[in-house]
């Protein structure tokens, strides 16, 4: 299993978990806004869980391009290093 991967069945789980969004409604790409309903305080409840799944601080600009289920993916991918 890809490292993207990984952090997409993750970021999956907690879109799943947190929003209780059906996991099939979830793909790289679902748009956050308008395919999950997720609204700016959403987002901010996932970049908290995510800090904490990462350990990693999570910069405001880092996510401001964020759109869809793949850019989160992409954008946290970014935040690790290379294991």
């Amino acid at each position: 299993m890809t490292k993207q991967h990984t952090l997409y069945v993750e970021v999956s789980t907690l879109l799943s978990d947190l929003f209780e969004i059906d996991p099939q409604d979830i793909t790289p790409e679902s748009r956050l806004n308008e395919d999950l309903d997720l609204d700016s305080i959403d987002a901010v409840d996932m970049i908290v869980h995510l800090q904490k799944r990462t350990g990693k601080k999570i910069k405001p600009e880092e996510f401001k391009s964020v759109r869809t289920v793949q850019d989160v993916v992409d954008a946290v991918d970014r935040m690790l290093p290379d294991a």
